[in-house]
């Protein structure tokens, strides 16, 4: 089967253009139902039967995810739910099949972000999810159900749930069912093996009886039992904050012009000879007011929201684009500024920095090269400088006023965990306590750092002068595009995740390695492989040695 070309994807949408999700909301508690057009595919070439999805209908559930939190705060409890009989197919396997090596790695590396949003909701906005399986749920339709706080799954004698990933497709479950199974759900790791290679699943008895859902309720009480145990984490959920309102998140789609997109706060322009992509990253122009206290279109959050958006067209859609280059430019003070409107325990400002995490945890995992280049008139300080310590490499001009400077905050001591948990500074430094608390320190401090003080503290690479400047950065940018992309996605996945293992770390970190494996193996994508096999008469056909 060939492989699809596909128009660029846009990630912008709202309920109101949903195709695949019907999201109703009683109170406090939602229920999101997945209910996938068939005919809804991404592109021509298949259906999505049996409420299998494909990308359009993880960015419909990560949009619908994101929304409860901003637009919903009454919200405690949300239920997701499928069509009678079949909560989910898993990854449609046809697109799958079709689909370029990238674009399925891409894919699974966007779910995977999704899943880890819904858990994120659940640990910090009081927004417990429950995963009502009314039907089969298989692949990544169980994985969907392992992000939740809770599954329960339909007795009738028919509904099971499977990981059916190794015996049937030759791949691993794509989106961290074999991690959550063992780190968050505390299956016996004898139990997991049995149930990720028994292709039928296990039906509502033994999936209770092994941990793999926490209930089952017959079909004549489904529908009781779920909006009883829904009452039930409702009434001992957290309240709702007091100052907590809806706000409305508007699109921030750019205004694009060939090869230059322009947000409001975000610019990118790409030179494709040079397969580099110019990222400008715009503080704020004036202070902050008292609307922006719960506004969409304070800086703090549109900013961020647009840098997702721009990282998102470019891991999808710019294939051929293998450095970005960022460029923090703008009034420093003025970022503090903002930062400072969002410190707090308010019910706004806690969202905010929480969906500032996960724009910045979305760059730790792009499969792309990361220069931050630091410039007189930078603004990297606060939340921005969280962006200079997360790329790869960082340039800064060493000029001969010592005017370029970069400025530290508190937001370094721990606002923003990685995937590990560590701050971006105890990640930086590993093995120099010494330096760390140095850093730390003047952090606490709110210092302005020059450049070559930013060097002697190891806060940069390097700080050239301006006569080597031009040619450093120039010769850094060409010899980095001239390596082996595969060699490179490989090396930025290992220094980036770093430090102490997570389930998280274990899914971008580990299963990213694996899928760029696998996805490319005979035995899963070749003519007779598990993949392109499914559903033909023929059996797949495997090259059996183990290495």
């Amino acid at each position: 089967m060939a492989e699809t070309s596909y128009p660029p994807v846009s990630f912008d949408t709202h309920p109101s253009q949903y195709k695949h999700w019907r999201l109703g909301i009683d109170g406090a508690v939602a229920t999101l139902t997945m209910a996938v057009q068939e005919d809804g595919g991404m592109w021509p070439g298949y259906e999505l039967k049996l409420n299998s999805y494909d990308l359009s209908v993880d960015i419909e559930l990560a949009d619908a995810v994101q929304r409860l939190r901003f637009e919903n705060p009454e919200v405690r409890v949300v239920v997701v739910t499928g069509q009678d009989k079949v909560f989910c197919a898993g990854a449609n396997i046809r697109m799958l099949a079709s689909a370029s090596h990238a674009f399925k790695v891409n894919f699974c590396k966007f779910t995977n972000e999704t899943r880890t949003y819904i858990e994120d909701a659940c640990a910090h906005s009081g927004q417990t999810w429950i995963a009502a399986l009314n039907g089969t749920a298989s692949g990544g339709g169980y994985e969907l159900a392992e992000a939740c706080a809770e599954i329960y799954l339909i007795d009738d004698g028919n509904s099971a749930v499977s990981l059916p990933e190794v015996p049937l497709l030759g791949v691993l479950p794509g989106t961290g069912g074999l991690t959550r199974l063992t780190d968050k759900r505390k299956v016996r790791r004898d139990i997991a093996d049995v149930f990720c290679t028994k292709a039928e699943g296990f039906k509502a008895r033994d999936a209770v009886k092994h941990h793999v859902v926490d209930g089952s309720y017959s079909r004549s009480r489904w529908s009781e039992g779920i909006r009883s145990r829904a009452a039930t984490v409702v009434a001992g959920a957290r309240a709702r904050p007091d100052d907590a309102r809806a706000v409305a998140l508007p699109p921030v789609a750019p205004e694009m012009s060939g090869d230059t997109w322009h947000y409001r706060h975000v610019s990118v322009r790409i030179d494709r000879s040079a397969r580099v992509a110019s990222v400008e990253l715009r503080g704020p122009a004036e202070a902050p007011t008292p609307a922006h206290l719960a506004d969409a279109e304070a800086w703090a959050l549109r900013f961020f929201r647009e840098l997702d958006d721009a990282l998102l067209r470019l891991r999808v859609n710019e294939l051929d684009v293998g450095l970005l280059l960022l460029r923090a430019v703008g009034d420093a003070a003025q970022v503090l500024a903002h930062d400072a409107s969002v410190e707090g325990d308010g019910w706004f400002a806690t969202e905010v920095r929480g969906y500032q995490g996960r724009v910045l945890r979305r760059l730790d995992n792009m499969a792309k090269t990361l220069f931050a280049i630091v410039e007189p008139g930078n603004c990297y300080a606060g939340s921005l400088a969280e962006i200079l310590f997360s790329v790869d490499r960082s340039y800064m001009l060493a000029d001969d006023e010592g005017s370029n400077s970069i400025t530290l905050s508190p937001a370094s001591t721990g606002r923003f965990p990685m995937h590990s948990g560590l701050t971006r500074l105890q990640a930086r430094f590993p093995g120099d306590e010494e330096a760390r608390l140095l850093a730390e320190a003047a952090a606490a401090r709110r210092s302005v750092i020059d450049a070559e003080t930013a060097d002697d503290m190891g806060l940069v690479t390097f700080a050239p002068d301006a006569i080597d400047w031009d040619d450093e950065v120039r010769i850094a940018v060409e010899e980095r595009c001239s390596l082996s992309p595969d060699a490179l996605t490989g090396m930025e996945q290992n220094l980036r995740f770093g430090g102490p293992e997570s389930m998280d770390n274990k899914i971008f970190g580990r299963l990213t390695a694996w899928q760029n494996w696998i996805f490319q193996r005979p035995n899963a994508v070749g003519e007779r492989g598990a993949l392109k096999m499914f559903g033909a008469p023929e059996r797949a056909v495997f090259d059996y040695r183990r290495t």
